[in-house]
């Protein structure tokens, strides 16, 4: 069973887990509801449309509020060390909390000792505990957009608020900043780089790249880089291997973004809704036949 773990932006919502299904635009989780938007939500959202059209029977959810005080995300974080490795789960993604550390070793250890051969999967807040800890090697697959990147290639950076000037250097660094990434240990098994360009890579480099096909309103959109996610853990899940599934999930958001014929005003919900599609598609074809492969 894939698991996720992250928070919403509401100071209100309860620790809660459970089964997680998609209903009305809203992610359902034990009675209690939340607005799809970005974050979290957005990445659950379209775990659940990839599989329902795979045909997956359920995921499991761990959500808390937090608005950024980090109350929460300690909450989580302690509820995840003394439960999370009792569950079996083949696939854990973990989101946004605060990052800390401590919090993040103590539940990475209950998983090493207790959870057999899981993947593990991490982004934004969780993504930059695991590099902050030292323990990014842990992980299977990373998936940062180029700022994250630059602070994953950043050896010297304790908080990406400390990050050095290349963080807004343009894409022609990515390449550069995978490998100090890896040099310095400080990347999952596989990286999925999201932006204007999608770059899969592993510690020989980048392997395969997507640009295609590309809405300039998606560049801008909120939580289109939350669903590349949820996407890509669901393929995991479903026994697809890792590379593969980052590539496949790629280009079926990308995909799902020109089917939605996005505007500024276009909600990534309505990106959600044509991922099924745009994966039928996609499945159909070879998976790297629109990809530039390097």
């Amino acid at each position: 069973m894939l698991a996720i773990v992250g928070t919403v932006p509401d100071q209100k919502f309860p620790l809660t887990t459970g089964k997680v299904c998609l209903k009305d635009d809203e992610i359902c989780i034990k009675g209690k509801r939340v607005h799809v938007n970005r974050g979290t939500p957005a990445l659950l959202a379209a775990a659940v449309k990839t599989g329902e059209m795979l045909g997956q029977s359920e995921f499991f959810g761990y959500l808390v509020g937090d608005i950024g005080l980090g109350e929460g995300s300690r909450n989580l974080y302690e509820y995840l060390t003394k439960n999370l490795g009792q569950s079996k789960y083949s696939t854990i993604t973990f989101h946004y909390l605060q990052p800390d550390v401590d919090w993040h070793n103590r539940v990475l250890f209950a998983i090493k000792e207790t959870v057999k051969q899981t993947i593990l999967i991490a982004d934004a807040g969780f993504m930059y505990a695991a590099k902050m800890s030292g323990q990014a090697a842990s992980y299977d697959l990373f998936t940062p957009d180029i700022g994250e990147l630059a602070f994953l290639a950043d050896e010297t950076a304790p908080h990406p608020f400390y990050t050095r000037g290349f963080i807004l250097q343009d894409e022609k660094r990515v390449p550069d900043l995978i490998k100090r990434a890896y040099v310095h240990k400080n990347a999952s098994r596989f990286l999925l780089v999201k932006g204007k360009k999608d770059y899969l890579a592993d510690r020989d480099g980048i392997k395969t790249m997507v640009d295609s096909p590309a809405c300039e309103a998606m560049e801008a959109m909120g939580g289109t880089g939350d669903t590349l996610t949820g996407i890509a853990a669901a393929l995991i899940e479903s026994g697809m291997e890792i590379s593969k599934a980052a590539i496949v999930a790629t280009r079926a958001n990308r995909l799902a973004g020109y089917y939605a014929q996005p505007t500024p005003a276009t909600q990534v919900i309505e990106i959600i809704h044509h991922i099924p599609g745009a994966l039928e598609e996609i499945l159909q074809e070879k998976v790297t036949g629109k990809a530039t492969t390097k």
